[in-house]
């Protein structure tokens, strides 16, 4: 299933150049120009509030847009650039590029763990330890996945989930090379010490992960 590509809207932008982006910003606006694509720049803005809301929510840069014009054809952009105040760290300007739908992106994409209750680590009173609740992969802009998922069905205390563990969608790939932790099951305090008192039986050790 594809990831759902949020809406980014702004206004054209009557002129350019610093006097114009001076002009937009008193208007409580923030200047930003749209390139790429084989199609002239046209410059653009967005009102503050909206933008410095997109910008703490986090990942601007890493995130797909759908850019919604008036006058023009909606458009998937990628953020490259945003300029703040060297004082108040505030977005003073921005720059969109425009992507193709074949275009390849990296895009942090959220992980989803299924079937926690059908893992024998948690029935144990193991405890999920996830590492990586986001991984950086490298997408196809007309292709993007919705989420990776990890089944947890039949992990025990001490297991590991690496990213080879998991099934990546077609035409995607990690950013990084190595086969990197994801999660494990921890074991939960005091777990392996009634187990040396004869409580369950049976001794259980977690694996210990090196990040």
């Amino acid at each position: 299933m594809a990831k759902e590509i949020p809406d980014l809207v702004a206004q054209e932008r009557a002129g350019t150049g610093k006097g114009a982006a001076r002009a937009a910003r008193r208007a409580g606006m923030v200047p930003g120009v749209v390139y790429g694509g084989d199609v002239d720049p046209v410059a653009i803005q967005i009102p503050f509030n909206e933008l410095l809301k997109k910008l703490k929510a986090g990942q601007f840069k890493s995130t797909l847009w759908n850019l919604k014009v008036d006058g023009h054809d909606d458009v998937r952009v990628i953020c490259r650039d945003v300029q703040r105040d060297v004082v108040k760290d505030l977005p003073t300007h921005f720059d969109l590029m425009r992507l193709r739908r074949t275009s390849k992106i990296n895009l942090f994409i959220p992980v989803e763990f299924i079937n926690e209750d059908e893992a024998p680590g948690i029935k144990k009173g193991g405890m999920l330890n996830v590492t990586r609740p986001e991984v950086e992969l490298v997408v196809t802009a007309g292709d993007i996945p919705e989420k990776l998922v990890v089944d947890m069905a039949g992990l025990n205390i001490g297991d590991v989930v690496t990213i080879s563990s998991i099934e990546l969608p077609k035409g995607t790939k990690p950013t990084i090379d190595r086969d990197f932790v994801i999660a494990n099951i921890a074991s939960p305090g005091g777990l392996a010490a009634a187990d040396e008192d004869g409580e369950e039986g049976e001794e259980v050790e977690a694996t210990e992960v090196e990040q």
